[in-house]
């Protein structure tokens, strides 16, 4: 029997101020939970043995376009019999336990706001590990939704004002407000912020619609075009350059931002002889209305912190992007 895949979406009915009628609203309790961050509810029994280690495989593997391995989520376990109370307002959840039927259901805020809750059961640990492992790309796609839009959840309470960047571009972007212009041309933007070891960077240009062939050559003109724009606009000290590094080429794959067709580019940039490096996500995106490729990109130096949350929280802004 193949899995039942189900999506609900937990609503609110809100009564109007003032109306006679009648009107229920069910209280969620605010969710918790650090971004990248996803609780396991299993029993011991199965976290050790084969069901643990698929979701581990599936679910702590390798973030893709970062210079050092780090686990996509960071992940904790715990019994059916303790998810209750205050654990079950976690943000993101699985839940695998043995049952009757093969079932997986992906469920929008079933116990907290916002959340995502997925359960699985199987009749056997062997099905368990096969509907895991055959529905893993589905669950982290919605995970990694639901995180991004978190991210931007928080980035609404405190943003950076940037009055010139829709005249510049014909865009808006939200951006938190720890973030400062480090530079600001008729054609360029870079906008940064500091960390405590490094900085997290987002640069904004535009290129002409033939700048990017969709074809057999994508990627190696993106590289052309991002190593162009990083040797003019961001000069490194001593003559080097800040660079794709050439090493491990990225990846791309297409995607869709604001509604648009887009490029999606991650890997890593270098400064070559200086030991700098760092992870990036680029998106090239089609504004056929006017005749360009609008270019977003994120990039993060941060030598002694992991880099995973910083990148998303870059991912998230360069998905805020409206164009106008």
């Amino acid at each position: 029997m193949k899995p039942i895949y189900v999506f609900f979406l937990s609503f609110i009915t809100l009564a109007a101020c003032g109306d006679t009628t009648s009107s229920t609203i069910k209280y969620k309790q605010p969710s918790v939970g650090n971004i990248n961050t996803l609780q396991v509810v299993t029993s011991n029994l199965l976290w050790e043995g084969v069901v643990g280690d698929q979701i581990l495989a599936s679910f702590a593997s390798p973030t893709p376009g970062l210079p050092q391995d780090e686990p996509l989520f960071s992940i904790s376990q715990l019994p059916p019999e303790i998810f209750s109370g205050f654990v079950k307002t976690s943000r993101l959840f699985l839940h695998a336990t043995i049952g009757e039927k093969d079932t997986l259901v992906i469920r929008k805020n079933p116990y907290a706001k916002p959340q995502t809750g997925v359960f699985i059961t199987a009749p056997s640990q062997e099905k368990l590990v096969s509907i895991i492992k055959e529905n893993t790309p589905k669950i982290i796609n919605e995970f990694k939704r639901s995180e991004i839009k978190e991210r931007q959840r928080r980035t609404k309470k405190s943003k950076l004002r940037l009055d010139s960047l829709p005249s510049a571009f014909g865009l808006t972007l939200e951006i938190p407000s720890a973030y400062h212009i480090a530079k600001s041309e008729a054609d360029f933007y870079w906008i940064r912020k500091e960390l405590k070891s490094g900085h997290t960077n987002i640069i904004i240009y535009q290129v002409p619609l033939n700048t990017i062939p969709q074809d057999s050559t994508t990627l190696r003109e993106i590289i052309k075009m991002r190593d162009a724009i990083g040797i003019k606009q961001l000069p490194v000290e001593d003559g080097d350059k800040f660079i794709t590094e050439e090493a491990y080429p990225p990846y791309i794959l297409e995607t869709t931002i604001n509604n648009k067709f887009a490029f999606e580019t991650k890997g890593t940039w270098e400064i070559k002889n200086q030991w700098m490096a760092g992870p990036f996500v680029n998106y090239a995106v089609r504004d056929t209305a006017n005749n360009r490729y609008l270019i977003l990109e994120g990039f993060t130096y941060a030598p002694s912190s992991s880099k995973r949350d910083l990148q998303l929280e870059l991912e998230s802004i360069l998905k805020s992007v409206k164009i106008k």
